[in-house]
């Protein structure tokens, strides 16, 4: 959805979701905010004029009709120390559908135009308030589902990534002054560049654009979650360990083999972590159409996974069923599980480790709840493992779009370290890094398209 209207126009909308609640928001930011606001409140006390940054208690009137709307608390904020650095308004007032409309309809009739999805947020990024990744931080601010994911996009609206970009910036821009003084000034008998600086320069930033690449693969972990799929043969106990991880019933358990012919999806948060656990039809082979179709879905669903959590049955020996799915999850990230430890045991871990290859081992009965503990965290480790184990503060915030970004500056310092190699003419090195700097200016809005603002603020809701 585009984005338009005028950016000069008063906008307005319902900020809070729709729905039964205590309290209801309806926003106002443009040059007319005030003057509306005034049309439409009418203190119980005090005078009708609004001061900046003070709330005030009154009522919302119909003023065609003089019929009061509702009861409210009602905030002007002056420009520009508001979120838009436009005047603001914000009207408190009760949270049903039916007063928050009629309310905003007042508010439109009274001058307003009804806001486009982000387009407060776009307001703020275009008066210099935030810069474009702050502002996407605002929307993963709202969308976090754990409690690193929000931490993560916190440490981005506060322009942890703006600095990491910044200081990259200024490195190559020394570079390219450097070059181009060379380049623009041959009269002035200035020194050729230093290739070494140059070369210094340039690995540098490569490596740190790296590492914030990788930063987004560990960052997607707490942002989006982690697809675990839970597989085995059929009526191994996927589904009671899939109730147990969830703490509740979810799937159905029964003794009878092949009862799960779909797949089912549920979230659950493991120590900041939001893991997506899928239970899925056994792999075995079909027994009839319908099973069929849900063992297609589960190997659909297996190739997505992250993790794969494999279940064996420690009271029946292996056997050929079991091999195969242990050649299937083959080079997937995994970690094992024994099984029904609470019957007699016809299989010890040391030989299932050997047949498959997996040293992360966690007995357990499903049935039970006995080392589902153990399992939780041992699933959090082999999430976090690796690169993540920076975890916590040293993780830059990278969405999506930073990431291709910055992978087009990566191919372009290769282009430009390999040139230096070569030793080709130093205009063209200068090229590569003007390329390379207006890359990095995508990510915070200095050189960004309309098309990708478009993109990003039509992802927000109505109000924000």
């Amino acid at each position: 959805m585009a984005l338009q209207g005028n950016e000069h126009d008063t906008i307005a909308a319902i900020a809070t979701p729709y729905g039964e609640s205590g309290i209801g928001i309806v926003r106002l930011s443009g040059p007319q905010a005030k003057r509306i606001a005034e049309r439409i409140f009418r203190p119980r006390s005090g005078p009708r004029a609004l001061t900046s940054h003070h709330i005030r208690y009154g009522e919302i009137v119909d003023p065609a009709q003089e019929r009061t709307i509702d009861e409210v608390l009602l905030t002007f904020m002056a420009a520009p120390k508001t979120y838009t650095r436009e005047d603001v308004v914000e009207i408190n007032c009760h949270g049903g559908f039916g007063v928050l409309r009629r309310v905003l309809e007042v508010v439109l009739q009274g001058g307003a135009r009804e806001a486009l999805p982000g387009e407060f947020t776009k307001r703020a990024f275009l008066s210099g308030r935030i810069d474009l990744a702050q502002a996407e931080a605002v929307l993963d601010i709202i969308q976090a589902k754990t409690d690193e994911g929000l931490r993560l996009a916190e440490e981005q609206l506060r322009g942890r990534l703006t600095q990491e970009v910044a200081v990259l910036h200024e490195e190559l821009l020394g570079a390219l002054v450097t070059i181009e003084a060379y380049i623009d000034f041959p009269e002035e008998d200035i020194d050729s560049p230093s290739t070494k600086g140059v070369v210094e320069v340039l690995h540098h930033t490569l490596a740190q654009v790296e590492g914030l690449i990788g930063a987004y693969e560990d960052g997607e972990i707490y942002r989006d979650g982690v697809k675990a799929a839970i597989v085995g043969k059929t009526n191994v106990g996927k589904s009671s360990l899939l109730n147990q991880l969830l703490e509740r019933e979810r799937a159905i358990v029964t003794a009878v083999p092949g009862t799960t012919t779909d797949v089912i999806e549920e979230a659950v948060n493991l120590s900041g972590v939001l893991i997506r656990l899928m239970d899925m039809a056994g792999l075995r082979e079909p027994r009839n159409e319908v099973e069929r179709e849900g063992i297609r879905l589960a190997r659909g669903k297996l190739s997505e996974a992250h993790l794969i959590i494999l279940v064996v049955d420690r009271s029946r020996l292996l056997d050929d069923e079991d091999r195969r799915i242990f050649r299937e999850v083959q080079g997937k990230r995994t970690i094992l599980v024994l099984n029904k430890i609470d019957l007699p045991p016809c299989i010890e871990a040391e030989e299932v480790k050997e047949e498959t290859g997996i040293k992360d081992l966690y007995p357990l009965s499903a049935l039970r709840g006995d080392g589902i503990e153990e399992l939780k965290r041992g699933i959090v480790g082999a999430v976090v493992q690796g690169g993540t184990k920076r975890g916590g503060g040293d993780l830059v915030p990278v969405n999506l779009r930073h990431k291709r970004v910055l992978e087009k500056a990566k191919g372009l310092l290769e282009e430009a370290l390999e040139g230096r190699r070569r030793e080709i003419p130093w205009d063209l090195t200068a090229i590569e890094i003007r390329q390379v700097l207006n890359h990095l200016g995508e990510i915070v809005g200095v050189t960004t398209p309309e098309e990708v603002l478009e993109m990003v603020f039509s992802r927000f809701c109505i109000g924000k």
